[in-house]
C-alpha cells in the first residue's frame, strides 16, 4: 500500500506561482509512476503531469507545458509540482497519485490517490 498526502495549495493571482508537494509512504513498488491530476466540480479528473521514478522521465498535458514542472526528492520520497504563470483555468482540486505501471496520465493506471489540495487562481 501507498499513502499520499498533498500540501501547498492555496489562492494566488493570475501570473503567480505555487508549489505542490506530495509526501509518499509505503511500498515503493506501487509508486513507480507518480502523477498529478486535477478536477473541477462537474468535470472529469484530468491528468496534468507524470513522473516515472525509475527513469526520471516526465510527461505533461499540453495545457501546462512550459508552466508546470514535476520533480521528486527521492531521499524524502516526495513529489513536487511547481506551477508558474498560473491562469484562472488552472483552478481545481489537485490530486497526487501513484501506480506500478509506466509513465501515464490515464486515471486507470493509478492505484493510490491522495485527498487533494485546492488551488484557486483569480
Amino acid at each position: 500500500h501507498v499513502q499520499l498526502v498533498e500540501s501547498g495549495g492555496g489562492s494566488v493571482q493570475a501570473g503567480g506561482s505555487l508549489r505542490l508537494s506530495c509526501a509518499a509512504s509505503g511500498d515503493r513498488y506501487y509508486s513507480y509512476c507518480m502523477g498529478w491530476f486535477r478536477q473541477v466540480p462537474g468535470k472529469e479528473r484530468e491528468g496534468v503531469a507524470a513522473f516515472s521514478r525509475p527513469y526520471g522521465r516526465k510527461y505533461y498535458v499540453d495545457s501546462v507545458k512550459g508552466r508546470f514542472f514535476i520533480s521528486q526528492d527521492n531521499a524524502k520520497n516526495t513529489l513536487y509540482l511547481q506551477m508558474d504563470s498560473l491562469e484562472p483555468e488552472d483552478t481545481a482540486m489537485y490530486y497526487c497519485a501513484a501506480g506500478a505501471g509506466g509513465l501515464s496520465l490515464r486515471i486507470d493506471d493509478y492505484t493510490y490517490w491522495g485527498q487533494g489540495t485546492q488551488v484557486t487562481v483569480s
